[in-house]
């Protein structure tokens, strides 16, 4: 039977590392996932994802249950996201698919059509991932994380506001601002 997160932590405390291994696996692709989607560079993504799990690994002897681990580490993962940007002079990096990937989380869901695999369609689809990625990349900081965590993580606005550190009523009006300004960028797209 699996430990649950408590019982993790609480042994992971006290110095058993494959309880803190055990916690890392449970939550290392959420990470990397939403450190990819912030940086769109999977070296980047790679860098984030270890500094997220090296804090975490430092802290966690204080971590006091105050809330849910899976808050705290998404609030150190963003924290370490919004930090990496700001240090990284901002620089936009726009992946460009070599292939189409169906399965890809983020990438564009086509119709199921009789040509669906036409050179046209897959041409078409990454052309808008890429307008996708690159209206994403205009947001500032914070609105990129809100709108990154809200419509690709899938997380609630409160939830957000607390990985944030800010007030709901503040989640609100970033993502607010993120949709209008992707609507506005993407209004040709579709």
């Amino acid at each position: 039977m699996a430990l649950s997160d408590t019982e993790l932590i609480h042994k992971a405390q006290h110095g058993d590392t494959l309880a803190f291994e055990e916690l890392v696996f449970r939550y290392d692709k959420r990470v990397l996932s939403i450190a990819l989607k912030y940086v769109r560079d999977a070296d980047d993504a790679k860098d984030i994802y270890q500094e997220v799990f090296i804090r975490v690994f430092k802290s966690l002897k204080n971590f006091q249950f105050r809330s849910e681990f899976s808050t705290w580490l998404f609030r150190i993962t963003t924290n370490v996201c919004l930090t990496y940007s700001s240090k990284a002079n901002k620089r936009i990096n726009v992946p460009i698919n070599d292939e189409f990937d169906e399965e890809q989380p983020d990438g564009v869901v086509l119709e199921a059509e009789q040509d669906f695999y036409s050179p046209e369609k897959v041409f078409s689809g990454m052309e808008i991932n890429q307008k996708i990625n690159e209206a994403v990349e205009t947001l500032s900081p914070k609105q990129k994380m809100i709108f990154i965590m809200k419509h690709f993580e899938g997380f609630k606005l409160r939830e957000i506001a607390v990985m944030m550190d800010c007030q709901e009523g503040t989640a609100k009006k970033y993502l607010f601002e993120a949709n209008h300004k992707m609507r506005k960028l993407l209004k040709n797209v579709y």
